[in-house]
């Protein structure tokens, strides 16, 4: 996801403890799981910001394993909440859920632009969004935001596992998905397990760096941009 970072005061430090009260008890919905059979669509969902106090979310529903385009939606609306360190879901989920809501075709996983279990409190975008929509979801993100690595091969499929530097948890896997160029970070978010996650990506990647579902949602919120200005 693309986050908006504006300066400001401090937040609340209620609102805070409220968010990560409401996180920890998301958490304890979470459930990593193999899909019960190989999907017949998969959804790409990105978010960004058009301005400060805007948010703009994209699903895509493609085929799979053909990876052809099924379905594009978008919802824009008022962002809810400032921007907070680690509680970035808050921020964005209630968009990208009218998002979803929109969708004729509804897929049998997502793949969200963002992390999953990957998050200090292990509920990333796609975790969150997972247990809300109580639907198959796992995260693609470009930047580490937890965990230890070490860098993967060179080559388009090599991959290492990101891990808690102190507990040795194995967060998600560190995924090269093409040839030199920096990796991507996979994890599992809801009803997905990391396995699944990372065979998903990998065979949803088409010569760039970005597999399609997040590729494609990426292209369409800059082109669903031009509709809102």
């Amino acid at each position: 996801m693309a986050y908006f970072r504006p300066p400001g005061p401090a937040p609340d430090p209620v609102l805070v403890r409220s968010l990560t009260q409401q996180q920890h008890e998301l958490h304890q919905r979470l459930r990593a799981e193999p899909l019960p059979q190989p999907p017949r669509l998969i959804a790409g969902c990105d978010s960004s910001f058009p301005t400060p106090d805007t948010i703009l979310s994209v699903f895509v529903v493609l085929k799979y394993p053909s990876l052809e385009l099924v379905e594009k939606v978008y919802n824009y609306g008022p962002v809810p909440l400032p921007y907070i360190p680690g509680l970035l879901s808050f921020r964005e989920a209630p968009n990208v859920v009218q998002a979803f809501a929109k969708l004729v075709n509804k897929p049998d996983v997502i793949m969200v632009d963002g992390h999953g279990v990957a998050h200090p409190r292990r509920m990333g975008i796609a975790a969150h969004l997972g247990v809300l929509l109580d639907m198959p979801t796992f995260g693609v993100a470009k930047h580490k935001l937890t965990g230890t690595f070490v860098e993967p091969g060179p080559t388009k499929g090599d991959h290492s596992p990101l891990t808690d530097a102190r507990t040795g948890e194995l967060l998600g896997e560190v995924l090269r998905s093409k040839d030199r160029v920096l990796p991507l970070f996979v994890s599992a978010g809801h009803r997905c397990d990391l396995p699944t996650a990372t065979a998903l990506t990998l065979g949803c990647l088409r010569g760039y760096k970005l597999p399609e579902p997040t590729r494609l949602a990426d292209h369409w919120a800059e082109e669903f941009k031009q509709e809102v200005r």
